[in-house]
């Protein structure tokens, strides 16, 4: 190697006699130059003025200039580093900590510092952070934002993940039925939930039936009663209604609690003062005057009006027949008011909307109304049948039909049309109800008589007409619809383009004031389809002329059933967030399995949470998946939540899935896979028939009574027989003492008893017939003294058992006449015979009252003073409210 270190070394190498140490230091100190070079630490004209020589006379002032930059380089870094409390070999130190980081990329650190001077709070902010979660135990949220400088964009789902992980984890900890939840075990639970909510229903109904039926009148009587028997047993000349109610109302009430009459009725047939009710109900108030519902509300101790007042008011036909409009008294409060529903709101009574609507088995049938009359608060059910192929509402446009204008005001073609439909239908769908429903009366006898021609053509299908009692087939105008609803409901316009082409806008009874109330009635009349029949389109009817709000909502009516279209249209997936971010997983795990899921279909303000698409039928959904979110929990009752929601669902035709969330906490792969099997069974099965007849209702099986009506039993009088030692003493002289124990036994037997015929047992017990001044003296020392005993408490002239508070009703028929004295009676048991007439009678005149409490006690003829005694106790019994009296009538309070 030589000649390699001669060349290297130059004068240094002297073969064996080389100084090392010298040689070393040369070598050290060229490998670090061109280890700098390399990594671009000096500036490569070193090694040019190396090669060519260096002068290095004037190196001491440059070195020193450096020296002293170097130092001051150094002091300024290390007050800026000590302000700042940074650790400066860390921060200007290359990763592996061995060599400073050049000045340049120090320089450009430190000029991003000056940049940056306003973000030395934010600074200090984090430092604070990680110091405040060093302390909270949050060491590994420390390191990975000190160790990893992108970590940043991910630090706060590490820390949610971690967070909400730990709060799942302690509340299944800490709650046994998260940890225990099984969905099959609660499924179970929530059938049972609403089995029994039924069962209770139809306990109470029975319990309600039960209680009539026990409260009927099963025994014979005087007063109201009595009238009522002798009717039934009467073959003519009976009472009229009115006379019969005002004399045997009570009874009438008891057979029958609940009566069912329209305003005039109640004038017609129940006297005012007559009978009165707890409680009166209107329904449709709409269309009550305040004037005719008056006699209804004085006749009750509360009322419930029922009804819609953006539907039909009262009919004014007869008001302009007699009366006009000066003769009206202009100091009537109730002139100005239209129907009873306006006079309960101004008389402030409390008001509550029905939101919840049950009719309308798709939302097209109701979407209308909703949005135009009820400002879209009606809690409306979506249906699955998005599509309307199977209910909702249908359009029938017949451009060929033709309305005749000023001569039959008919539509022939249309009732036609109508008329067959009707025909179709009873041969393909009698299990469902229908009516008919005409713009006019014109019309309607247009396709009455329509169908009439057909039915006599083809008689097979006249068992529909004359099936479904309760919801027989209709054809009727307008204004006689409202109260009505069917399945099904056809609705002929009549009105529209004439044989010219032109189109009026007269469309009868709509242009009329409250023309849109007459809408909303005709076209929410259908539960399940509603099929419009016209030879208009929504673009033909102009706003321009009278009438405009009926004829707007006609127009929008008309629109919709076309199109399908509304300002909000329904049903559809909602604009809203879904409630859960479960809920979004499922959907997004759904929709990679290639399912079309809607999110919130929303119908009327309820939302089915998810909605799975039938992709052979776009129209339909094929199941819902309810998740247990925050609609769920928010209901304010369990019968809400668990039953009645998902039962009228299910009624729509949904099929339901549910996914509770702890479930798909702990294995959502599981759910999915249970959730998709759900959807291919739905997808194999048929869409539901839509079968509604009838409503089934319980049957009531009624057990007629052969047996005569029950004579009350008031058991006989029974005399005491006491035992009275008169061997040692004269009556007068027996000891008061030997005496108790026989007025004792006698106030056991026959209390409450008179004092005197407590003297009389006791006299006849001694053999006395004749009671003198000494013998009366000592028994009523000796009744006295007993009656300060424990056994028998004395009030007034009665002496009474001290165990007995009422008294019994006992009959003196067998008591012989010279003791069958009414004011030996106790008024306490005069009074019980009085109650029991007046209850058994359900109502009395007074005097009557009188001669049957005297029959019961045993008198066979009521003599004026025992009708005077009597009387007596009825008006004690009155004044204490044991008894009502309505003129000469008495009756229980109850």
């Amino acid at each position: 190697l030589s000649p390699t270190a001669s060349a290297a070394l130059g004068r240094l190498w002297r073969e064996e006699r080389t100084d090392w140490e010298a040689a070393s230091l040369v070598m050290d100190w060229m490998l670090e130059l061109f280890a700098g070079m390399d990594e671009e630490r000096f500036d490569p004209g070193i090694v040019t003025t190396l090669d060519e020589g260096l002068e290095t006379g004037g190196l001491p002032e440059p070195l020193k200039q450096y020296r002293d930059a170097l130092d001051t380089y150094r002091d300024r870094m290390k007050s800026v580093m000590d302000s700042l409390e940074m650790d400066v070999e860390k921060r200007f130190c290359h990763p592996d900590g061995l060599a400073a980081l050049p000045f340049k990329e120090q320089g450009n650190i430190l000029a991003g510092w000056s940049r940056r001077m306003h973000d030395i709070q934010d600074i200090a902010a984090v430092n604070n952070a990680l110091v405040a979660a060093e302390k909270e135990g949050l060491h590994a949220l420390a390191e990975l934002a000190e160790e990893r400088p992108n970590m940043a964009a991910w630090l706060t789902n590490c820390f949610d993940l971690a967070r909400y992980d730990g709060i799942v984890r302690r509340a299944f900890s800490e709650r046994p039925a998260l940890a225990s939840f099984d969905f099959g075990i609660h499924g179970t639970r929530l059938e049972d939930f609403r089995r029994m909510d039924s069962l209770v229903l139809d306990h109470n109904r029975v319990r309600v039936a039960r209680t009539h039926w026990n409260g009927l009148p099963n025994h014979s009587g005087a007063g109201q009663l009595q009238i009522l028997r002798r009717e039934f047993e009467k073959k003519s000349r009976h009472r009229p209604i009115r006379q019969l109610m005002n004399k045997a109302g009570n009874p009438i009430q008891a057979i029958k609690p609940v009566f069912m009459m329209s305003p005039m009725s109640i004038a017609s047939y129940l006297e005012p003062g007559g009978v009165s009710f707890d409680l009166v109900v209107f329904d449709e108030a709409s269309q009550v005057k305040p004037v005719d519902a008056l006699g209804a509300l004085i006749r009750a101790d509360k009322s419930v009006v029922v009804g819609d007042d953006r539907q039909l008011p009262p009919t004014s036909f007869f008001d302009s027949i007699t009366q006009s409009e000066d003769e009206e008294d202009e100091n009537s409060v109730t002139a100005d008011i239209e129907s009873i529903l306006g006079l309960m709101r101004a008389a402030g009574c409390p008001d509550r909307m029905l939101r919840w609507h049950y009719r309308s088995r798709h939302e097209s049938l109701i979407a209308v109304s909703n949005h135009e009359f009820y400002n879209n608060e009606l809690v409306v059910f979506p249906s699955p049948d998005s599509g309307r192929q199977g209910s909702g509402l249908q359009y029938h446009h017949n451009p060929n039909s033709v309305y005749d204008r000023g001569r039959s005001r008919t539509n022939r073609k249309e009732a036609e049309e109508v008329a067959a439909s009707v025909m179709e239908h009873a041969r393909q769908h009698p299990d469902l109800t229908i009516g008919v429903a005409a713009f006019s009366t014109a019309q309607m006898q247009a396709i009455l008589d329509e169908l009439e021609k057909m039915r006599r053509q083809d008689t097979s299908c006249e068992s529909f007409f004359g099936a479904h009692p309760e919801e027989p087939f209709f054809v009727k105008n307008l204004e006689n619809v409202q109260g009505d609803e069917r399945d099904v409901i056809f609705i002929s316009v009549g009105y529209g383009r004439d044989a010219n082409g032109a189109v009026s806008m007269n469309f009868g009874p709509l242009n009329k004031g409250g023309g849109e109330r007459r809408l909303n009635v005709i076209i929410t009349r259908a539960k399940r389809r509603c099929h419009v029949f016209t030879n208009l389109h929504a673009d033909d009817i102009r706003l321009d002329g009278p009438g405009s709000a009926g004829l707007r909502a006609f127009k929008m009516f008309l629109a919709y059933a076309e199109s399908g279209n509304l300002p909000t249209d329904i049903p559809e997936a909602s604009k809203r967030d879904m409630d859960s971010p479960f809920q979004k997983e499922v959907v997004s795990r759904l929709r990679a399995l290639g399912h079309e899921a809607h999110e919130e279909v929303a119908s009327g303000g309820k939302f089915v949470d998810i909605a799975v698409v039938d992709p052979e039928r776009p129209g339909r959904y094929l199941i819902g998946v309810e998740c247990d979110g925050a609609s769920y929990h928010s209901s304010r009752s369990a019968r809400d939540r668990d039953k009645i929601r998902e039962q009228h669902l299910k009624d729509l035709g949904w099929k339901l899935h549910r996914i509770w969330s702890t479930d798909w906490f702990r294995n959502p792969d599981r759910e999915l896979k249970r959730t998709v099997e759900a959807i291919e069974q739905a997808k194999a099965a048929q869409p539901a028939a839509h079968t509604v007849g009838s409503r089934a209702r319980p049957e009531i099986k009624r057990i007629e009574a052969d047996q005569e009506p029950s004579e009350l039993s008031v058991p006989a009088y029974e005399t005491a027989q006491p035992h009275v030692d008169t061997s040692r003493y004269e009556l007068h002289d027996v000891p008061t003492g030997y005496l108790h124990e026989p007025i004792i036994e006698v106030v056991r037997v026959e209390g409450p008893v008179h004092v005197s015929e407590v003297a009389r047992r006791i006299a006849d017990a001694a053999g006395v017939s004749r009671i003198g001044a000494r013998i009366r003296a000592n028994l009523e020392r000796a009744i006295s003294n007993a009656a300060r005993g424990k056994n028998i408490v004395k009030r007034g002239d009665f002496l009474w058992p001290a165990d007995m508070n009422l008294p019994v009703l006992r009959d003196r028929s067998a008591v012989i006449l010279q003791h069958k004295k009414i004011e030996l009676i106790a008024p306490e048991e005069i009074a019980v015979a009085v109650t029991v007439v007046v209850e058994r009678s359900y109502g009395i005149d007074r005097a009557d009252a009188c001669a049957e409490a005297g029959r019961l006690l045993g008198f066979k003829s009521v003599s004026k003073k025992i009708r005077a005694r009597i009387d007596r106790v009825i008006e004690d019994l009155i004044r204490k409210g044991d008894l009502d009296a309505d003129g000469d009538q008495i009756k229980n309070p109850d």
